[in-house]
This record gives structure tokens, C-alpha cells and sequence, in this order.
């Protein structure tokens, strides 16, 4: 056991690695930060200078490595537009990201694993049916024409809930919530709903497939022989043996809630990463790209060992 973890935590800083350099060699071909930071007066003495205190100067691996080892300290050097250190910028946006990211998350899991289960159990019902028929509007339909659908909905149409920000928040310490006021709960609403929709319908239906295969498993047909409920069949025995699949879409899926929550962030101007990585793509804000997708990575990689880990705990047949 302590051995594939070891192997797994070696490969993680691999995949680390590798996507660092493949996202820096991406960032040399948006653009010339040197444009956006300096004024249509400048001169080439004014540019070289620059230049120069940026590091832009050196060779494409020396930045890398300078990059690298910096960012194994903590320190992911400075924005080039705002003049600030980017791990407090990232610290600045982290709590809205995540938050919502989180309420997505309980959204599509519960909503997810609850359909899933009802619509294999009753797969004949007309509810069952409607709920899969309407489930392919979250599978079709992209994120961003969502998010616009729910805004004129329930705040052009309704005036229900609020159309963009994230609303009023509480400073507890370094974190910043919304969950402590009225108004920060109602601006969750929409934009965790749009984020979330797409990987509750695919939870929904994984699990709905992986239960309808379980059913007619052997051991479910021996419990009812023996007389055990309905109720006890379906979430002690059936469910059970339905997770490990889930768990592994699922694990990928949390991880790309914080990843694709840029679109949402950008339909519903939410104040979080997402948002500050599309402002630093027009600004050409090489720093906070790289930071952020490194951010990003060190998630993915720690999601899908997670995974891994749960794996074993849940079938002991994979402790072999």
C-alpha cells in the first residue's frame, strides 16, 4: 500500500512538471506583456529595461526553472498588471471559486446519486422518464447558453435572484464568505446551478446504468429470496457496488468544477480565479496564467489520488 502511494505522489509531480512546461511554452505565444505595460511614448531603452527586471531577457528554461523552484516556496512572482505578489491576488479569489465549486459539487453528487438510484429503480414510470428525457438539457446544452437561459429567467423575467457578483461577504480570518448572508446564499443559486447541472445529469445517468446492471446481479436475487426489504437491497447491497465507477467520474468531475468554472465565472462576473485568469489572458499576465494553471494541476492530481485511495477502501479486491 505504502508503496503505491509512494509511486502514485512520484507520478503526480511528473504530470506537475510537464504541465508547468507545456503552460509556459503556451504563454510565449499570446503575446508581449511589454505592450500592455508600457504607454505608445515608450522606447526601445524603456523596453530593454523592462525587459530586463521581468527576466523576460533570459532563456525560455531558465524562466522555467526560476518558475518552478519559486513556486515550490510559495512565491509565483509578481502581476504584471495589477504590480501585486500573485499568491495573495489567487488568495484574494480562492474563496469564491471554491465555494461555489463546492455547491456545484453537493448539488450534482446528491441530486445526481438520488435520480440515479430512483430512475433505475422505477425505470418504467413516467417520472423516470421525464426526469431522463429532461436530463439531456444538461448534457447538450453548453455551460454558457445555460447560465444566459437561467438569467433571463430568474432575474430578467422573475427578478427572483441576482444576475451577476457574488453578493455580500463575511471576512472570517484570510477567507471570505458568502454563506453568512442572505444576499451571498441567493447569488449562489445560479451560477452553482449552471456550473453543476452537466455533471449531475452525468452522475445521474452513470449511476442510473451501473444500478440497472447491479440488479440483476445473482446476490440481489438470493436477498430477495431470503425476504430482505426493498429498501435494504437497494442501498446495502446495490448501491454499494455501484461506487466505484462513480467515484471515479466523480473525482474527475469535482476537479473540473473548479477548471470550468471560468465560463460560469464569466457569464455571472463571479469574483473568483476563473475570472481573474480570462483578465489576465487580455493583459497577457504571464504570472498569474502560470499560477493558476499550476493551482489547477496540483487539484487534478490530488483529486485523482484521492480517488485512488478510495478505490481500495471500497472494494478489497483492489488491496491485491
Amino acid at each position: 500500500m505504502l508503496s503505491y502511494i509512494f509511486r502514485r505522489i512520484l507520478q503526480s509531480i511528473l504530470v506537475l512538471l510537464v504541465v508547468g512546461l507545456v503552460a509556459f511554452a503556451m504563454f510565449t505565444f499570446i503575446g508581449d506583456p511589454i505592450d500592455n505595460m508600457l504607454g505608445q511614448e515608450r522606447t526601445q531603452d524603456d523596453i530593454d529595461r523592462l525587459r530586463g527586471e521581468l527576466g523576460l531577457d533570459q532563456p525560455f528554461v531558465v524562466q522555467y526553472v526560476k518558475f518552478i523552484l519559486s513556486a515550490l516556496q510559495g512565491n509565483f512572482g509578481v502581476s504584471y498588471e495589477q504590480g501585486r505578489p500573485v499568491a495573495q491576488i489567487l488568495a484574494e479569489r480562492a474563496p469564491a471559486t471554491l465555494e461555489l465549486a463546492a455547491v456545484s459539487a453537493v448539488f450534482a453528487l446528491s441530486l445526481g446519486v438520488v435520480l440515479g438510484v430512483y430512475t433505475a429503480i422505477r425505470r418504467k414510470g413516467f417520472v423516470a422518464n421525464l426526469v431522463l428525457t429532461l436530463s439531456l438539457i444538461g448534457v447538450s446544452l453548453p455551460t454558457f447558453l445555460i447560465g444566459i437561459l437561467l438569467i433571463y429567467l430568474f432575474s430578467v423575467q422573475l427578478d427572483w435572484l441576482p444576475s451577476f457578483g457574488r453578493g455580500e461577504t463575511v471576512a472570517l480570518g484570510g477567507w471570505t464568505t458568502g454563506f453568512l448572508t442572505s444576499s451571498g446564499l441567493t447569488a449562489l443559486i445560479l451560477p452553482s446551478i449552471t456550473l453543476g447541472l452537466y455533471q449531475m445529469t452525468l452522475i445521474m445517468r452513470l449511476v442510473r446504468s451501473e444500478m440497472m446492471e447491479v440488479m440483476r446481479q445473482d446476490y440481489i436475487r438470493f436477498a430477495r429470496a431470503r425476504g430482505l426489504p426493498e429498501r435494504v437491497i437497494t442501498f446495502r447491497h446495490a448501491l454499494k457496488n455501484t461506487m466505484v465507477p462513480v467515484i471515479t467520474v466523480t473525482g474527475l468531475q469535482l476537479g473540473s468544477l473548479i477548471a470550468f468554472a471560468i465560463i460560469t465565472e464569466t457569464v455571472f462576473q463571479w469574483p473568483g480565479m476563473g475570472l481573474l485568469f480570462i483578465n489576465a489572458i487580455q493583459f497577457v499576465d504571464i504570472p498569474v496564467m502560470a499560477a493558476y494553471l499550476m493551482l489547477i494541476s496540483v487539484m487534478f492530481v490530488g483529486i485523482n489520488l484521492i480517488v485512488d485511495l478510495l478505490y481500495v477502501a471500497i472494494d478489497p479486491r483492489l488491496r491485491t
